[in-house]
């Protein structure tokens, strides 16, 4: 069960990582919920230059386990999520290799990650799982996101989750 004795390394996605994303995005637990897969590396390879994306490789240990990026929705034209408060970041999760999935490294990577985004001064953190993405969901809850609504858009239907720093120091005061 991973906890947060691990500590996650976060970097640059780079070019010599996309057929390893490329690889996790063909897992069908992974290609459930994105879209095609050279689509995908496309789009990620673009984010590598890009203001408004950043990719990124999670490691433990040295050995890359996860994609995950942070986006923030104010610098995309027509976003859906620019009702967010302003400083608000999105990001998007998914775990690589398949025996770490569903052991607890989705919520101890994005608890991390949230609170790396908050020291920042981010003031919000927002996710988008499919609403039929029951894992996920559960992942996103247990490191503090809560359902702030339901979305349609260009990614289709989500479940709009969102943590907020104010709230996260709140909870952090009872432990």
């Amino acid at each position: 069960m991973a906890n947060q004795q691990h500590s996650y390394d976060f970097r640059p996605v780079t070019e010599k990582d996309l057929p390893l994303i490329a690889r996790w995005l063909r897992e069908p637990y992974v290609a459930e919920w994105w879209d095609d897969p050279d689509k995908e590396i496309a789009e990620i390879r673009e984010h590598m230059d890009s203001v408004s994306v950043e990719p990124l490789i999670v490691e433990l240990d040295g050995r890359p386990i996860a994609y995950l990026q942070s986006y923030d929705p104010h610098l995309e034209d027509d976003h859906p999520y620019a009702d967010q408060p302003f400083g608000t970041l999105g990001v998007d999760l998914s775990i690589g290799p398949p025996e770490l999935v569903g052991v607890g490294h989705g919520s101890a990577i994005l608890s991390q990650f949230v609170e790396e985004l908050f020291e920042e001064g981010a003031p919000r953190v927002i996710i988008d799982p499919h609403p039929d993405n029951a894992r996920a969901i559960r992942a996103y809850e247990k490191a503090g996101f809560r359902p702030i609504g339901q979305r349609h858009s260009q990614y289709g239907d989500v479940v709009l989750m969102a943590i907020d720093a104010a709230e996260d120091d709140d909870e952090n005061l009872g432990d």
